[in-house]
């Protein structure tokens, strides 16, 4: 496996870190952070360059808060000045790791994400016929993530002494005396957690030989037949046990035919067909009573167009107008 050295001399370029300011402040210009870095922007970036070129940089506090979704989660968001060490980190080391993730891994990668795992689960039912599922989901995963253990992989691929210290310096911005987990909301954790979990690709590809094999970040599932999904469930709990220190979450951890549908990312997956999860939809209409936001509507009915929902959107179109 090939080991990337000097790369520490890409990251603290002057345009690469202007370029990773640029993507920060993406869709949050007028944030008063953002607009304070802006204020003085020049000596902002060169303060930034000279404090990794000097090995002098100093990870910041994180600000908390919860987001309620379809589950409670709590975000830890970084210093704007953090984000933008985090993207001229990323811009340089993504395309690295992009070379060996798995085809079938689509969280936080470009040309991928939810739409297109469905697309491909979809395949997957197509070629096959009798089949079951064997779906799981990890256990906490962002907060189970062994900082060593991550970064004995990610060392896999990076020699840079450099590039590795500015990398240990933002894992252990979080839970450092504990040494593990990683936070959500950072642009970093996206990409270790593919990384962490890529072990997982690699060993479900190349020992255990399945190709019917999809994951969402932390949720992942394979198609075989009831006998072989048992054995494959059992060798992959001793997998992330032993060499991940992960543990999957029991009450999501099923095997069933898949003509019941496959409820993943939000829909209800068929062979022929897709529908909208029951809990979506009642989730949506509770919004929009509460908030009647027009733009939520709009990226809902966006988001339902995937599914066979038509005659449902009607309706649903009907009572947002009312």
């Amino acid at each position: 496996m090939k080991t990337y050295t000097n790369l520490f001399s890409k990251i603290i370029v002057f345009g690469n870190i202007h370029l990773a300011y640029l993507k920060a402040r993406k869709n949050k210009r007028y944030h008063p952070d953002v607009l304070a870095f802006f204020a003085d922007l020049g000596d902002n970036l060169l303060k930034i360059k000279t404090e990794l070129e000097t090995e002098t940089y100093v990870h910041g506090k994180y600000t908390e808060f919860i987001v309620n979704e379809s589950k409670k989660r709590k975000i830890r968001a970084p210093a704007f000045k953090d984000r933008v060490m985090h993207h001229a980190l990323c811009n340089i080391i993504i395309p690295i790791f992009e070379k060996i993730f798995s085809d079938n891994s689509y969280a936080c990668r470009k040309e991928k994400g939810s739409h297109k795992a469905i697309k491909r689960l979809r395949c997957f039912l197509k070629n096959e016929s009798n089949i079951y599922c064997l779906q799981c989901d990890i256990s906490k995963y962002f907060d189970s993530i062994n900082h060593d253990t991550l970064i004995k992989i990610i060392k896999k691929k990076i020699g840079c002494r450099k590039t590795i210290s500015l990398i240990v310096k933002i894992i252990d911005s979080f839970n450092k005396d504990a040494g593990v987990g990683i936070p959500i909301g950072n642009l970093t954790s996206q990409l270790f957690a593919n990384i962490y979990l890529n072990e997982l690709d690699q060993f479900v590809f190349r020992e255990l030989k399945q190709k019917y094999y999809i994951r969402y970040m932390d949720d992942f599932l394979v198609l075989g037949s009831k006998k072989e999904l048992h054995y494959l469930r059992i060798k992959i709990e001793q997998f992330l046990t032993d060499k991940l220190q992960l543990k999957m979450n029991p009450k999501k951890v099923n095997i069933f035919p898949c003509n019941k549908g496959i409820d993943f990312l939000g829909y209800i997956v068929f062979k022929d067909y897709i529908l909208l999860r029951k809990s979506t939809v009642k989730r949506f209409l509770k919004k929009m009573k509460h908030k009647g936001d027009k733009a939520m509507a709009k990226a809902w009915f966006a988001y339902a167009k995937h599914a066979n929902s038509h005659s449902l959107s009607k309706v649903l179109a009907g009572l947002v107008v009312c």
